[in-house]
């Protein structure tokens, strides 16, 4: 095309483009409401910034119109370095002490004892640095819209000044591995800006051409938590070793523009542009969860070149479709439609005013569910080839702070866990990888701290990690409490998703090589950390109840104990997967019959005196009767040992304990609270929660007694912003759809009176199946299942169902025999989930290999 028919070309385009403006003015966009969170003014602070990502780089964009921020993060750049394995060598012989005083009922004495059995805190996830788009403006901005479409995974900043109609366009490329900004005017020549950068961290700016600016610099080589007041430097950026402080470079570069550009290391400058594309990437040294990140880096400036230089051999309309494929690729499997009004098109913050006084809003439910998916996608995505991803931290992978709150780690008493609820049901298994492929690390230093710290074998992990796999008791040696500090069933917990991923693909080859080697080593852990109490039962010793305070018949207040519920639930749930997992693959018959032998002699579960089930070894009070913490109902969700359909007297005394414990909460907590409540059938009750998640504040800071909710850009208030709470409430909602953990697959287990009428698609349940179906009035009108593993497949719906063609539906009898819905041996049940009750029905689908189904409702 010649340089004339061009310029006419692009005039065209721009023309059309002002009239849609100006025609969407008045109208928006009615699908905006569905897939789009937007704004009439610039983020005011990072609460209301939107988020941006790729899994690897992320980028918070808060869309000011002269001065434009946008706050830079990598997965991997963290404070420190390798963990020291045995950071307080010899504390393995006070645990003979702290049980000895457990079973004579010193509880004072023994949590004092349990204080000496810690180690180091871990180390904190740092912010990249900030981009600032200095914009020459005269004159005051009008028609002003910011907004994330979640379906291309782009966000767009838009504004008028003295007639000229100004755009930017935001997106990071995962398969690029950049970040991409286009800023365009409607007017030629009108656009001029200054790119400029700054570092919380001590950087280098180096100028590497006339159109590219790099900044270097290295982590701390030491972050304290930012709750830790006592040390006169809480962040050490020396360090002499060679093995602590992390390099990073990050570039901007101009990709294209049709302005001049002039750079130095102040920023790049264009002037007299209609259009500027820029690519910011960046790199750091870690070469590892064991490598010194400084003297065994990797080159973190080739690295950051390679990305660039690949990225630049694209147009920006070519990085665009390939981002957009890719993301989609992704977003695409599920869609979650709610029947009814078309919501009015208004901005995310009013949207959530009008919700939170009572307005019926569908699609800001259904579009909070798919918020969630698209948080996963674009915080935690699989490893590429010569790649070291880590899996999405306390705060995904967006955070400004050097020393973030909870030092933005892997908080693995709840949170980090809580942060892969959905990936499997929600058709992103393989984004679910990050953080089973980082459960092999933490077990590489969890060895030495069971060895170290407890002179036992197996792995585990306590309280919190981080990206050097720190498996030790926190603390730093005796001045954390511990109520929290030395938690030992992080290992247990956590190979609850190695066993779900198996689950839900069928993967053979993962369970044998990988997963069921680190879940055997861990169940070998429980079995050594086990003791018999009086009544010879096993129990744990010490045991806490994340981060509860009980209070005994003395009225003695204590945290550390014998046997809390939550462990209990936590190692029946891990014995329960070995057992099946053995037996599928069919090796280890010894060890199975070990398990199975020490699984009966658990300590049981107990329902106290209120009709609740107890949290600690004996039926004491809390200190805090609605404390945020529900860790005792790990049995009912995400375990499976109480469910009410196996289980009712245990499911109706969790039911008990939800009503005692309160609707209250943080964010997260409401979050869990939902899924407690789906397991228990009640999709009402869970949804009056969902209702109060999305209730809309602008809380600052760490005051999290006050409770939570969700912030204008519908990330999750702690407070502050936690990303476990969006990821449990896409759980929750999905839990309310679907549930496939107790011996069969249950299609609207907890459906509320407010969904009458909706459409899912793409969700999976265990064992291979996908399902799409729709329901009117609350019943199951049509259903799809594809397989991908074959195999029997049993359903339980609230209406009758035929089957389309020659397809043999059958009522089903007896144990379920797909040998992923085996039911593991239980104590306490009392029902089958195949007993007919309320109106259900459950049959049984034969199914084969790549195949789909279609059944409908019987009218």
């Amino acid at each position: 095309m010649s340089a004339p028919k061009a310029v006419h070309h692009y005039f065209q385009k721009r023309i059309l483009f002002v009239l849609a403006l100006l025609v969407g003015q008045t109208f928006s966009v009615f699908s905006q409401s569905r897939s789009t969170i937007w704004f009439k003014q610039p983020a005011r602070n990072w609460n209301e910034a939107l988020p941006v990502g790729n899994g690897r780089l992320g980028v918070m964009v808060f869309g000011k119109e002269s001065e434009e921020l946008l706050q830079l993060n990598e997965e991997t750049l963290w404070s420190g370095g390798p963990v020291n394995r045995n950071p307080n060598p010899g504390v393995a012989k006070y645990l003979p002490q702290v049980r000895e005083a457990l079973f004579r009922e010193d509880y004072a004495q023994a949590a004092k004892l349990t204080q000496n059995i810690q180690g180091l805190y871990s180390e904190a996830y740092q912010p990249l640095g900030d981009l600032l788009l200095k914009q020459m403006l005269s004159g005051t901005s009008t028609n002003y819209y910011r907004g994330l479409d979640i379906n291309n995974a782009t966000s767009t900043t838009r504004f008028t000044v003295n007639g000229v109609t100004f755009t930017r366009e935001i997106f990071v490329s995962a398969p690029a591995q950049v970040i991409v900004i286009r800023l365009t005017a409607s007017k030629k020549g009108a656009l001029a800006f200054t790119a400029a950068v700054r570092s919380p961290h001590p950087v280098t700016k180096q100028l590497l051409g006339r159109d590219e600016l790099a900044v270097r610099g290295k982590a701390p080589a030491h972050a304290d938590p930012n709750y830790v007041d006592y040390n006169p430097k809480p962040v050490i950026y020396s360090d002499s070793t060679g093995c602590r402080g992390m390099r990073f470079d990050w570039r901007i570069k101009v990709r294209s523009t049709d302005g001049t550009v002039a750079a130095d290391t102040a920023g790049l400058r264009i002037q007299n542009a209609t259009e500027a594309v820029l690519l910011i990437t960046a790199a750091t040294s870690f070469n590892g969860f064991d490598k010194c990140p400084d003297r065994e880096g990797r080159d973190e400036k080739q690295l950051a070149a390679n990305y660039l230089n690949g990225a630049l051999t694209k147009s920006f309309d070519v990085l665009r479709r390939e981002h957009i494929t890719d993301y989609q690729r992704l977003a695409s499997r599920v869609q979650f439609r709610i029947s009814g009004s078309p919501t009015p098109n208004l901005p995310m913050d009013e949207r959530l005013k009008r919700y939170a006084e009572g307005a019926v809003d569908p699609e800001l439910e259904s579009l909070y569910f798919q918020f969630g998916r698209y948080l996963l996608i674009s915080s935690s995505r699989p490893k590429r080839e010569g790649e070291l991803g880590v899996p999405a931290n306390l705060q995904g992978i967006w955070n400004p702070m050097v020393r973030p709150p909870w030092s933005s780690n892997y908080t693995t008493n709840i949170n980090a866990q809580m942060n892969y609820w959905p990936a499997e049901m929600v058709n992103l298994s393989e984004l679910h990888t990050p953080l089973l492929d980082w459960i092999g690390y933490m077990a590489a230093t969890g060895r030495e701290t069971t060895k170290n710290f407890y002179n036992m074998g197996g792995w585990t992990v306590h309280h919190n990690s981080d990206i050097w796999g720190l498996s030790n008791p926190v603390g730093d040696k005796g001045k954390g409490s511990p109520s929290w500090a030395n938690w030992a069933m992080g290992g247990a917990w956590l190979s609850q998703h190695l066993w779900d991923h198996y689950a839900f693909t069928g993967d053979r080859a993962y369970l044998q090589r990988y997963a069921y080697p680190l879940m055997k080593e861990a169940a070998q852990f429980c079995l050594d950390w086990l003791t018999e109490d009086k009544q010879g039962h096993l129990v744990t010793a010490p045991a806490t109840s994340p981060e509860n305070i009980f209070i005994t018949e003395k009225g003695e207040k204590g945290s550390v104990s014998v046997a809390t519920t939550m462990d209990m639930a936590i190692i029946w749930d891990l014995f329960s997967n070995v057992i099946q997992a053995s037996e599928q693959l069919g090796i280890d018959a010894d060890f199975r019959k070990t398990l199975l032998d020490s699984k009966k002699k658990l300590f049981p579960l107990q329902i106290g005196k209120k009709g609740n089930l107890q949290e600690w070894y004996k039926d004491w009070n809390d200190e805090d009767p609605q404390h945020r913490h529900v860790s005792h109902l790990y049995a009912l969700h995400p375990g499976r040992e109480i469910s009410p359909l196996t289980t009712p007297a245990f499911a109706d005394a969790a039911r008990k304990t939800l009503e005692i414990r309160g609707d209250g909460g943080t964010g997260w907590s409401k979050s869990w609270k939902i899924n407690f409540w789906a397991r228990l059938h009640d999709g009402n009750h869970a949804y009056k929660l969902l209702r109060e998640l999305l209730r809309l504040t602008g809380m600052e800071g760490t005051d999290y007694a006050k409770g939570g909710g969700t912030y204008p850009n519908l990330l999750c208030a702690h407070p502050p912003f936690q990303i476990d709470g969006n990821f449990g409430g896409t759980s929750g909602i999905g839990e309310m759809l679907l549930q496939s953990h107790d011996g069969l697959i249950h299609i609207l287990p907890a459906i509320p009176d407010a969904w009458k009428e909706g459409e899912v698609k793409g969700l999976k349940a265990r064992g291979g199946f996908e399902l799409d179906y729709n329901w009117k009035n609350g019943k199951l009108d049509k259903l799809t299942v594809r397989s991908k593993q074959g195999g029997n497949c049993r359903i339980r719906v609230y209406n009758s169902l035929k089957a389309a063609g020659n397809v043999a539906l059958k009522t089903a009898n007896g144990a379920n025999p797909n040998p992923f819905y085996k039911m593991p041996a239980n104590q306490y049940q009392t029902t089958s989930p195949e007993t007919p009750a309320n109106g259900t029905f459950v049959y049984d689908l034969t199914t084969a290999p790549g195949k789909e189904y279609t059944l409908t409702a019987v009218r």
